[in-house]
């Protein structure tokens, strides 16, 4: 696996992963969010041109973090099937084989505004679907990355990404994540997905996630 990077957050240790997941050991715990199964064969059936193979590449992803860490829970911060058209036979098929690979996992999905119109995943997926805010341990755990009265949020929604920039007109895209002192984001992990440009602001601490390893980023 490619190596993480360990951050303390509100007195709790969490794994930045390359791969654009949070590993919470404490928990035992795999937080992913934007997941978006079926995004590509959504814009297919409006006849856009769209890469294939976008929710094989997402699961065997999945399938490695889950494996590589020692994961009691993967827990889903919105946005699981992009749409209705997600449900096709042959989508479901490929996700009762990942879900049958990790059987002994809890699953949970705080559902997103995606999730909303495609509707919770299938009964025999075994996914707990929970609405937002969820309160463990000094997080609240949310889809928008809304401020929670009493708690530091962890949220997704808004897919943040950071450009490098170098000499001339050098630039580099990539996905990040956002510490704050009272919202922190985690990068979509889907593979077919946007993003929304992250700049640095006072408080908050924006970590890179490439092919292989995290690391910060200094202002």
């Amino acid at each position: 696996m490619s190596t993480h990077l360990t951050v303390e957050h509100f007195g709790q240790t969490l794994w930045l992963m390359p791969d654009r997941a949070v590993y919470w050991p404490a928990q035992r715990a795999l937080l992913v969010a934007d997941v978006h199964i079926g995004k590509a064969a959504s814009y297919r059936a409006l006849h856009q041109p769209v890469p294939r193979g976008t929710t094989d590449a997402t699961l065997q992803r999945l399938d490695a973090l889950l494996t590589g860490c020692d994961c009691e829970q993967l827990i889903i911060l919105g946005d699981f099937l992009h749409a209705r058209t997600a449900r096709a036979p042959a989508t479901l098929a490929r996700l009762q084989a990942w879900r049958a690979r990790h059987a002994h996992v809890r699953m949970v999905l705080l559902r997103g505004n995606h999730d909303r119109h495609a509707g919770d995943p299938p009964t025999q997926l075994g996914i707990e679907v929970r609405d937002q805010p969820w309160v463990l341990g000094p997080f609240a755990l949310q889809h928008e990355p809304d401020v929670h009265q009493d708690y530091p949020v962890l949220a997704g929604h808004v897919h943040p990404v950071f450009v490098l920039r170098g000499r001339g007109r050098q630039r580099l895209r990539l996905s990040c994540f956002v510490l704050g002192e009272q919202v922190s984001l985690l990068p979509a992990f889907g593979e077919f997905t946007g993003g929304w440009n992250i700049e640095p602001t006072p408080g908050n601490r924006i970590y890179l996630a490439a092919a292989d390893q995290v690391w910060a980023v200094q202002d």
